[in-house]
């Protein structure tokens, strides 16, 4: 439903003429509900218009086959079923059922949405499933196990407090008070109840044992398992310099994290951000909506240059210094005292609230205990298994073969662990899929989305397409004459197709 409760366009369920279509597309009502009318093909599909992710407008999407992406975030849906077949959306659509006349599309009456699998309840098996990591994979692959019918028994180890959740609302709209709490949650706690997954949360694991199939959890006990999926995440890395362990230095992971910046927000005059990384810019903007003066420190030339390149690191910090952020690049803090930060240049600041964001470091000590193969990361096949059968891995941990880049890469995207998981789960049923998705993230900065497909760890050329200052614009990342990479601005449906085109081209 649009904004003024009033549905738009015409009344599908009397018809409407196929040379109304408009990019094979037309969005239009059935009584009080929007429904957008899909070609694909010979075919006429009838969905709900809205992602179910962050309802992003699939009118601006892409269609493949009988799928639609969303422009905003890359979701998928199934024309046919309404399903979410690629995160980061986990809720299917509503679809309706069409009739042809002719040229003339009806749309007649919503179908059944499918029911959830209950093969947990009627048909238990002995098999033991453990995942280790509360996280976007190990969430998704704890839901991907029942909705391939799993019927085992699925045990998820978190060392959080909190239900898996949307984190990277953490550092945007939850941080900057534009998200309620019930955002957050992936799940409601009832969810895990009724899928039969065993949700143990503040649960530490000490070790795993593969040739036994154990794992040790931090009180003593052993869990038996017959698959393994490791999904513990990375943790944020630790600044090193004296006061930082002082009460008002915070780090942002978790939802306690985000919760204790909001709280210090609340009496803070002014912040410090260690790190001009994507999640230290985003707190910097959640901060600035909350109307607090923020510094930024951090020791590069430019923010987000390694990744983004020159020309767009100085359009990020052009951003934000329109939004009142005071930049202090090429420095770093030497030391925190009370409330009085001293940088290396000799240069003074005085804040009351100090968030670093300096990078994240995977958590392999259980892997590495437990003899997997592991390179700066926890060595993977195509199909996520580790070198040790039956035991896989997800998500920020694994390092896996993508067949884009020709390289063995891991990457640190909510996107790409909720995808990881759901092949890991598929792969612990033995259905032997590879995990060949494009890596895709985005990352917001007040009102402007970057949106970004492939992994480029260098590129010795950007082409550029449109305007960067203008907010209207498709960079390529090229090395030795092949695109690894695109990032854009307001240019969804270009960002989309370079993701399908990307997806055709693999190896």
């Amino acid at each position: 439903m649009t904004e003024n409760n009033k549905p738009s366009g015409p009344d599908l369920s009397k018809g409407v003429s196929l040379t109304a279509f408009r990019d094979s597309k037309l969005l239009g009502h059935v009584g009080e509900e929007d429904v957008l009318l899909v070609q694909a093909g010979s075919e006429i599909f009838a969905i709900e218009p809205a992602c179910s992710h962050y309802h992003g407008p699939l009118a601006e999407g892409l269609v493949v086959g009988d799928t639609i992406r969303c422009p905003w975030h890359h979701a998928c849906f199934s024309l046919r079923t309404g399903e979410a077949t690629r995160p980061p959306a986990l809720n299917a659509l509503a679809v309706w059922e069409v009739a042809r006349d002719r040229d003339d599309i009806i749309v007649r009456r919503k179908r059944e949405a499918p029911k959830p699998s209950t093969a947990h309840r009627n048909a238990p098996t002995p098999e033991k499933f453990v995942i280790v990591g509360g996280g976007a994979a190990g969430f998704a692959a704890a839901e991907t196990l029942r909705r391939e019918g799993f019927a085992g028994a699925i045990t998820m180890l978190s060392d959080d407090g909190a239900m898996p959740v949307d984190r990277p609302n953490l550092s945007k709209d939850y941080l900057a008070g534009n998200a309620p709490e019930d955002w957050l949650p992936l799940r409601g706690q009832d969810y895990y109840q009724d899928a039969g997954i065993d949700l143990r949360l503040n649960t530490d694991v000490s070790a795993i044992d593969a040739k036994t199939r154990n794992v040790t959890l931090g009180n003593g006990d052993r869990l038996p398992f017959d698959r393994l999926l490791l999904a513990t995440g990375a943790e944020p890395v630790k600044l090193q310099i004296p006061g930082a362990d002082q009460p008002h230095v915070h780090t942002l992971r978790s939802v306690a994290d985000s919760r204790a910046i909001i709280k210090a927000a609340e009496s803070a005059r002014r912040a410090l951000v260690i790190g001009a990384s994507f999640i230290g810019l985003e707190v910097a903007a959640s901060l600035r909506a909350r109307k607090i003066e923020v510094h930024v420190v951090a020791p590069e030339e430019r923010p987000m240059q390694k990744v983004l390149g020159s020309e767009m690191g100085d359009f990020v910090r052009s951003l934000h210094e329109e939004n009142g952020v005071i930049f202090h690049l090429k420095d770093t803090v030497e030391k925190l005292d009370g409330t009085r930060a001293t940088l290396k240049s000799g240069a003074v600041i005085e804040a009351d609230l100090v968030v670093v964001g300096i990078g994240v470091k995977p958590r392999l000590a259980l892997a590495e205990h437990a003899g997997l193969a592991a390179d700066r990361g926890v060595s993977v096949s195509e199909y996520l298994e580790t070198s040790v059968a039956g035991i896989f891995a997800a998500g920020d941990i694994a390092r896996w073969p993508d067949p884009h880049s020709r390289q063995t890469i891991r990457v640190e995207h909510w996107v790409v662990a909720e995808r990881q998981g759901q092949t890991a789960a598929r792969n612990m049923l033995g259905k032997r899929e590879r995990f060949d998705a494009v890596p895709f993230f985005w990352s917001q900065h007040y009102d402007v989305p970057i949106n970004y497909v492939g992994h480029a760890e260098s590129f010795d050329e950007v082409a550029i397409d449109g305007s960067i200052g203008g907010k209207d614009c498709l960079l390529k990342y090229r090395k030795d004459g092949r695109v690894l990479a695109i990032a854009s601005i307001y240019r969804d449906l270009d960002n989309l197709k370079a993701e399908l085109e990307m997806e055709r081209s693999r190896g």
